[in-house]
């Protein structure tokens, strides 16, 4: 999808489709009031009889309206200006953007981004309403093709403004790379989707794109490195493991790396702990914080950043066999502590915990690990939030802070020493549960036995990166969240 702009006067152009918005007991504005002046009030006398409701999200799909070039128009409503925040603008161009692509035209003419929620500027409005309409736009193709009578997604959107905003919309078009690719990945069964086609995939953006250096690790490697931790819970699978690192280095060569890592368990059965078939059959969507970090790293790319970025991938598939790792088994991660396995369902943090340690090798100046980790943190923050947990202040603030802007938003739960004695074993220096009360702290705690020494978050996305039992697939979050919380660092913030 390609973003333009025009800064013609509305009702000279010649379009299939201009966009406008109102808000809720408001005169209309901008481009709204052109449209209105051109067809001589028929838009005010609309919003005024409530043919065009202007409730949040609210659509008007408006033909053939007097003084205009454009075939149609699209009204969408703000809601109240006093409860338009960020969130809610964010909610009412997704409205508009699953609208077009539900609708047989492949370009549109966008001026949302004149209307603006409270303390955001005008680029922020233009670039949120394009990350709006371009997530919207998606439309999942691998495995099921459109039909021949299917409405096509959008391939271009222009907004209305001058050409040197264009960096804006690129910023958008890059991100929106990311969302898409995360996306994908999160989606495709895990049939196709296995550790071995994540690496190829990764292979892919390393030829794509100047700059971007990768290394796959096998399971022999990894075995030589001691991790198996990871190895335990890729030993019932037919399929082998796959350490992926990915490494962009734009920044100054003094610059340590932000480090990326992504939980990419391809299908989780729950091994020998067997998950209920009502729960295992969306289990091809705990890959996703591999698909979420693989997603950021690929739009950081492509917005060619001024940083130093290393993304890792512990890519695994948990399946019970004759050989898979058992409840009761100890085993001994990289780090060296050894790990008492009640529960082979919780094997996010098994794979994870080699990877983080893995990345203290490059010095990094924070790890960040993305995880569809715990069913407890649906429970506890539903769809809307990602969980953070993190050992540091200013790390944990600049993340929040970067998916405040992004509407991509995380919120902050707490790592206290209270917590870690719930993983007390006799039997190991840890045990992989800690019982059913605070589970997602607890698997907060288990990782952060692994990064002492590091400035560190964990983003648990069990809730954000799909919607359970709902026929709507991946979300592509947290891309927002990490490639602003990039972006903000390759301008000068500490991150």
């Amino acid at each position: 999808m390609k973003f333009t702009l025009d800064n013609q006067p509305v009702d000279k152009i010649d379009t299939p489709c201009i966009v406008i918005g109102i808000v809720d007991g408001e005169g209309l504005t901008g481009s709204a009031a052109a449209i209105d002046q051109s067809s001589n009030g028929l838009l005010k006398r609309l919003v005024e009889s409530r043919d065009a409701p202007s409730g949040i999200g609210k659509v008007s799909l408006l033909h053939d309206v007097p003084g205009l070039k454009a075939k149609r128009v699209l009204v969408i409503g703000f809601g109240k200006r006093e409860k338009l925040d960020r969130s809610r603008f964010n909610q009412a161009c997704m409205s508009a953007g699953k609208f077009l692509r539900n609708h047989p035209m492949d370009q549109c003419h966008i001026c949302l981004h004149e209307i603006q929620p409270r303390q955001a500027s005008a680029e922020w409005s233009m670039r949120q309403a394009a990350i709006a309409i371009g997530r919207a736009n998606y439309r999942y193709t691998a495995t099921k093709p459109l039909k021949n009578d299917a409405p096509v997604p959008l391939k271009t959107a222009c907004f209305q403004g001058p050409a040197e905003q264009q960096p804006v919309l690129d910023t958008a078009e890059a991100l929106i790379h990311g969302y898409n690719m995360s996306r994908r990945l999160g989606e495709l069964p895990p049939n196709i989707c296995t550790p071995a086609f994540l690496a190829q995939e990764s292979r892919k953006i390393a030829e794509d794109h100047a700059g971007v250096e990768l290394e796959v690790l096998g399971e022999d490697d990894m075995a030589d490195l001691g991790m198996d931790a990871l190895l335990g819970v890729s030993r019932g699978s037919t399929h082998p493991a796959r350490l992926i690192v990915m490494k962009y280095s734009a920044g100054k060569a003094d610059q340590s790396p932000v480090v990326l890592v992504g939980k990419g368990i391809t299908f989780d059965s729950g091994g020998l702990s067997l998950k209920s078939p009502d729960n295992m059959t969306q289990m091809k969507y705990d890959m996703c914080g591999a698909a979420g970090v693989i997603g950021a790293f690929l739009a950081c790319v492509k917005l060619q950043l001024k940083v130093n970025v290393i993304c890792v991938v512990a890519a695994a598939e948990n399946m019970p066999d004759g050989n898979a790792y058992r409840p009761g088994d100890v085993i001994t991660s990289m780090s060296g502590k050894t790990i008492e396995v009640l529960n082979t369902d919780a094997e996010g943090r098994l794979v994870l915990c080699d990877a983080l340690t893995y990345s203290e090798r490059f010095n990094p100046h924070s790890i960040i690990d993305v995880a569809t980790l715990t069913g407890a943190c649906v429970i506890a923050l539903g769809h809307h939030a990602s969980g953070l947990i993190s050992n540091d202040d200013s790390l944990a603030d600049a993340l929040i802070d970067a998916g405040e802007d992004m509407v991509d938003r995380a919120w902050r739960l707490p790592l206290w020493d209270d917590y870690q004695s719930q993983l007390d074993t006799p039997f190991a220096d840890m045990k992989n549960v800690g019982g059913m009360s605070a589970g997602v702290l607890t698997a907060g705690c288990f990782l952060s036995r692994f990064t002492e020494k590091q400035r560190w978050a964990h983003l648990d996305i069990a809730g954000s990166a799909w919607k359970w039992n709902a026929n709507e697939g991946a979300t592509g979050r947290p891309v927002g969240l990490l490639t602003n919380y990039l972006m903000n660092i390759a301008a000068g913030g500490k991150g």
